[in-house]
């Protein structure tokens, strides 16, 4: 899934960050923590230790819990909130009260999984998604971590205009910035200020396993000037732990990729900047500042 959607203004969000005009500046970002521990130790590993500059918690998730206690016990990692309303395990739920979102809920009372996004959309009632979102976010204020933005689990910028509306709320709301990266809402972000991707986003899903680590490289070694962002998904190659969706091939392979020599030489040879969300969510607050 990819947006290849240009820049219309004159500035580079990478300029807004503050970056020269030549800057090739990178976020890399894992998503799905709480999906699993093995994803968890795997998220916590590349920011830590790799190329990986920040990551997305999945609320909703079984594995939460314990990716919440690794975060408390790394406060350097930077991290999100990745918002959810879909299940990829009969173990997801959502946080709020199944009695008080109806219209987030299958025929039989449970989350929409991937492939049935489409209902999901046609049915989902703002009111009731906000009330989720709410939810999610607040579980992660009442752990006394501090997230630095917002993003969605298979939802490409929540899947509806109203829905990147009440998310782009939100993240003014708590002083956060969003993950914005289709066409329309770049557009509508930029307008006001804020700083979202100049290029392609790129979805580590769409990328071939057979030669993926090369595929990368070219990536890297190609990176316009402006800011990029990355969404990667790692997870430990753990036979003993239960695989968890049909694409452990996709997330053992950006594990390999992200904690390799390779991939820290490639960034130093070619300069590219990798930061993660907190220099977004600065400006993000001070860009809604001035509108007030």
């Amino acid at each position: 899934m990819e947006s290849s959607e240009q820049p219309t203004e004159r500035a580079l969000s990478s300029e807004l960050l503050g970056f020269p005009a030549d800057a090739r500046v990178l976020i890399v970002n894992c998503d799905d923590l709480g999906m699993h521990r093995s994803v968890n130790t795997a998220v916590l590993r590349c920011v830590e230790e790799g190329v990986a500059s920040s990551c997305s918690l999945m609320v909703p998730c079984p594995a939460a819990g314990h990716a919440m206690r690794l975060l408390r016990q790394a406060p350097a990692v930077s991290f999100g909130i990745h918002l959810t309303l879909t299940r990829d395990s009969a173990e997801q739920a959502p946080v709020a009260p199944a009695s008080r979102v109806p219209s987030l809920l299958d025929q039989d009372g449970r989350l929409f999984t991937t492939a049935t996004i489409p209902r999901l959309l046609a049915r989902a009632r703002l009111e009731e998604i906000e009330l989720e979102l709410r939810a999610q976010i607040d579980v992660v204020a009442r752990s006394g971590l501090v997230p630095t933005h917002l993003d969605w689990h298979c939802l490409a910028d929540g899947g509806r205009p109203d829905i990147l509306d009440l998310t782009v709320e939100l993240a003014e709301e708590h002083g956060l910035a969003a993950r914005v990266w289709l066409g329309p809402g770049r557009r509508a972000a930029r307008r006001r200020g804020l700083p979202v991707i100049d290029h392609d986003f790129l979805d580590s899903f769409t990328l071939d396993i057979e030669g993926k680590a090369q595929r990368y490289v070219q990536l890297l070694r190609s990176l316009p000037a402006g800011l990029s962002e990355w969404a990667v998904h790692p997870r430990l190659d753990d036979v003993s732990s239960p695989n968890i969706d049909a694409d452990w091939d996709v997330r053992r392979s950006d594990y390999a990729f992200l904690v390799s020599p390779l991939a820290r030489r490639v960034i130093d040879e070619e300069g590219v900047m990798v930061i993660n969300y907190t220099r977004m969510q600065q400006t993000w607050t001070a860009a809604f500042a001035r509108e007030d």
